[in-house]
């Protein structure tokens, strides 16, 4: 039995036991009988045998209803503590393990190869961070500003770049053009202008998915001679309205919709883009590159009418047909919708007329694209005019600061990007592309094939070097002028082998998520991984290939090109 002993000084201060466990005793709640046994001491007869100490307690009465402490002898068989709760234990929060060891062994182990003959040992170095880097974007250990940042402090901490060279992409202005398109995009949502012209865009074709991309494949295509930035058109015009369409279908990111319309549209116009940049002289900036190159090399300059000319058949044929195969292999879920066209009417017809913020919105992006397509002839350039049209916004409020600040997505893909574009310009600073080109030209120089087959290795080595590249001009610059000799020298038709490249340096954007302007535009609006993004970039390009030596080579002919 526990004994318990009462102490005056205690008892205001509550019962409690060694196990900080408190019982209260009352007159009328408690069994304890009082019992006097003699004159000297009281005693307290319960079950629990209870000695009051002090035998005034019960004959003052200022004590009878106050707490008593009640203290437990040694000797109590006292209960049994609960264990103490457990925190649990907090995920980890870092890097993915093994896909950090993959992209760190693909990196170490091109570091210790040994260095071929021609090659510089700075060069060689840059190969093996820059295809750790890839490795580490493909895998995502990391988010991907994370795992390009890792490979620019490789490359400074290794001293194969300096710190100025290596962060010094991020003073180029296709990157921040990319993210100022994201910027754009809030205001159009922000303001609700993004939901009328998706609207009135379902309205006119929305009863089918596959309509709804048509129409904005074949609107993108009709701008393009007019805005010769892929980038511009993409984040500028039609990011912000692909996104509003596939927020009002009930597609959104995050929450498992993305398949009902955002994945594939978003793919659909993406790998559409770089179609229609290849149709046009004026539809990429990196494309007067080309014809100047064909100028210096050939002594002979690719006209904006044989440009067009050439590539309108089978770049026609590519706008038809990759949206369509993208709908059979990667198919949105909602693929019909009789009662959208309806819908969308209401929708309109509540919305009521344009607010304050919509008219500046509209009137901003009015004067953003005139500036684009007019910017040539008053010096302004897209990225300029991109940076005007904000100022726009964040003056008049449309758009906050900090809204810009918490478009995460931007930052992210302009540290990447830029990243990307800084490791494989110093690429061809340093020799690498040069070497590369040439050892390709005297390999197929050296096969003793006929001009057709040689030119078929020629371009498909041209096509797929491209992985190596985050910018489209890059390439060019570093591949154009030894491909086109080659090829000239080994008896392929020199002005048919310009345009072909020419064309082939706007497909080969499709292949990545950074090949070309446009693809951190649509990649970034997270509605589709980027395993899909690359297994489907070369499913597609093998079919525009086909199309454009295929279709394209028969429509050559019939217009003398070869």
């Amino acid at each position: 039995m526990a004994s318990l002993a009462l102490t005056p000084s205690s008892c205001s201060l509550g019962f409690h036991s060694l196990r900080s466990r408190s019982l209260k005793l009352t007159p009328r709640s408690t069994s304890t009988r009082l019992h006097s046994s003699n004159s000297n001491s009281n005693s307290l007869t319960q079950t629990n045998n209870l000695t009051f100490r002090n035998q005034n307690f019960l004959t003052n009465p200022s004590l009878k209803f106050k707490r008593l402490t009640v203290q437990a002898s040694a000797s109590a068989g006292a209960a049994v503590a609960p264990a103490p709760e457990q925190k649990p234990q907090q995920p980890w929060q870092g890097a993915a393990l093994k896909p950090l060891i993959a992209s760190i062994a693909t990196g170490l182990i091109l570091w210790f190869v040994p260095v071929p003959s021609g090659v510089s040992k700075n060069a060689w170095q840059l190969l093996a961070i820059f295809l750790a880097t890839i490795v580490g974007i493909i895998a995502q250990p990391l988010p991907l500003g994370a795992v390009a940042l890792l490979g620019l402090g490789a490359s400074v901490l290794t001293k194969t770049l300096t710190f100025s060279a290596a962060f010094s992409a991020f003073g180029d202005p296709i990157p921040w053009l990319i993210a100022l398109a994201f910027f754009f995009a809030r205001g159009f949502i922000k303001t609700g202008l993004g939901n009328r012209i998706a609207f009135q865009f379902v309205k006119l074709f929305g009863s089918s998915s596959l309509g709804l991309g048509y129409s904005l494949v074949f609107s993108e295509a009709l701008l393009a001679p007019a805005i010769p930035s892929v980038s511009a058109r993409a984040g500028g015009i039609f990011l912000p309205i692909v996104k509003s369409l596939c927020l009002a279908c009930g597609s959104n990111t995050g929450d498992g919709t993305e398949h009902k319309l955002g994945s594939w549209l978003m793919l659909t116009c993406f790998q559409t883009s770089v179609i229609s940049s290849s149709m046009f002289l004026t539809a990429m900036a990196a494309n007067p590159l080309s014809a100047t190159l064909t100028l210096n090399t050939i002594n002979r300059p690719i006209a904006w009418m044989d440009w067009a000319k050439a590539a309108i058949v089978p770049g026609l044929v590519s706008l038809i047909v990759v949206p369509l195969l993208l709908y059979i292999i990667y198919p949105p879920t909602v693929k019909s919708s009789p009662d959208a066209p309806k819908l969308a009417q209401e929708k309109l017809e509540k919305m009521g007329p344009m607010s304050t913020n919509e008219k500046i919105m509209g009137g901003t992006l009015l004067l953003t694209v005139g500036l684009w397509v007019f910017g040539g002839r008053l010096n302004v350039d897209p990225v300029t005019a991109a940076i005007l049209g904000l100022s726009i916004l964040l003056v008049t409020g449309v758009v906050t600061w900090k809204e810009c600040l918490a478009e995460s997505v931007a930052w992210d893909t302009l540290t990447w990007f830029a990243a990307l574009i800084a490791m494989a310009g110093y690429l061809n600073k340093y020799g690498l592309i040069t070497w590369f080109s040439q050892t390709v030209v005297k390999f197929v120089g050296g096969l003793g094939l006929s001009w057709q087959l040689s030119f078929g290795i020629l371009v498909l080595l041209y096509f797929y070097s491209h992985y190596f590249f985050a910018s489209g001009a890059a390439h060019i610059g570093a591949m154009f002028t030894a491909f086109l000799s080659v090829a000239s020298a080994l008896g392929c038709p020199p002005y048919f082998v310009a345009m072909v490249l020419a064309f082939f340096s706007n497909l080969m954007g499709g292949l990545t998520h950074y090949g070309i302007g446009s693809a951190p535009v649509f990649y970034g609006a997270n509605y589709v991984p980027l395993a899909k993004w690359w297994g489907y970039g070369f499913l597609v390009s093998i079919v525009n290939i086909i199309i454009w030596l295929g279709v394209g080579g028969v429509w050559w002919k019939f217009i003398g090109l070869w």
